[in-house]
């Protein structure tokens, strides 16, 4: 791995970005004068602009501040700006209530190099790589998850920042009118049921002043009861239902166990008793055709 570039004046700003658009106090330019010159500076602006190069960290480590993160990056380049994105606060206040780290910490962050030849050496060469450094460091062990991102500028990441502020600022006054609704709804339901026991209570006590004439207006005040009816199906009559012709024990149990000898031999007897039953009936059957037919030739 390269040796670092040691600079001075790490927190130095960008004093090449700093245009004088000041018209002059004597024997100012004209107006044209002031375009034309505001439209240099902003050309000149963007082009300096252009040539700065932003890497993305995915991961910033515990306890690292954007002071920390200039000190160790500034050894490899000039580092222009840095924005740290602060954690959540619920996970801040869970890690404080458990007795972790009271700082702040940062869950991701953005750096701007002066020369994007810089921002993509850098991220190539510490990717994946041990922070190092003193071993007394807190960061000594911690890896570098950091990416070049090509074809992207710091005022996109203004843009960016800018519309999720005012996403959630949105969200936030819709969940805002949302509760203040409910509440109203609440404390208007609130005053209806106060109002409701306010009139039964002067109405009892006009009952007990005035007697019993005056119970009949009372229903008047009082909430009207809720009779709710539920269908219910006709019983069924025991004696009604038809008792279905049943089979005897002897076949059901040649049926329940077919290949053991004894179910065999009970279900063959039962089969004999019911051929033998069919045959004497055919047999009285035949009996009686033959009387017929004798009594009807005689």
């Amino acid at each position: 791995m390269a040796e670092p570039k040691e600079q001075d004046g790490l927190f130095d700003d960008d004093k090449n970005n700093d245009v004088d658009v000041s018209p002059e106090r004597d024997g100012g330019p004209t107006r044209a004068g002031k375009k034309k010159k505001r439209s240099t500076n902003d050309s000149a602006a963007a082009a300096v602009a252009g040539k700065r190069g932003v890497c993305y960290l995915s991961r910033v480590p515990p306890r690292m501040d954007p002071f920390n993160l200039r000190q160790i990056l500034s050894r490899y380049g000039e580092v222009q700006r840095i924005f740290l994105t602060p954690e959540d606060p619920t996970v801040q206040v869970r890690r404080k209530q458990a007795g972790g780290f009271r700082g702040k910490e940062f869950s991701e962050g953005w750096v701007e190099f002066t020369k994007k030849s810089v921002a993509k050496r850098v991220a190539n060469m510490l990717n994946g790589e041990q922070m190092g450094g003193k071993k007394r460091s807190s960061f000594f062990y911690d890896i570098w998850n950091i990416k070049y991102l090509s074809n992207f500028k710091w005022n996109d990441l203004t843009i960016e920042t800018a519309n999720k502020n005012r996403t959630r600022e949105e969200k936030l006054a819709l969940e805002l009118s949302a509760a203040k609704r409910e509440r109203d709804f609440y404390l208007s339901k609130v005053d209806q049921s106060r109002a409701i026991k306010s009139m039964q209570e002067r109405a009892k006590k006009k009952q007990k002043t005035q007697g019993p004439a005056f119970s009949e207006s009372i229903g008047d005040v009082q909430e009207p009861k809720v009779i709710r009816k539920f269908p219910q199906n006709r019983t069924v009559d025991e004696h009604a239902v038809q008792s279905k012709p049943r089979l005897s024990k002897e076949f059901l149990a040649g049926v329940r166990c077919p290949l053991s000898s004894i179910g065999i031999w009970r279900f063959m007897k039962s089969m004999i008793n019911s051929l033998r039953s069919i045959s004497c009936t055919f047999f009285l059957l035949s009996v009686i055709v033959e009387v017929v037919v004798l009594y009807f030739y005689n």
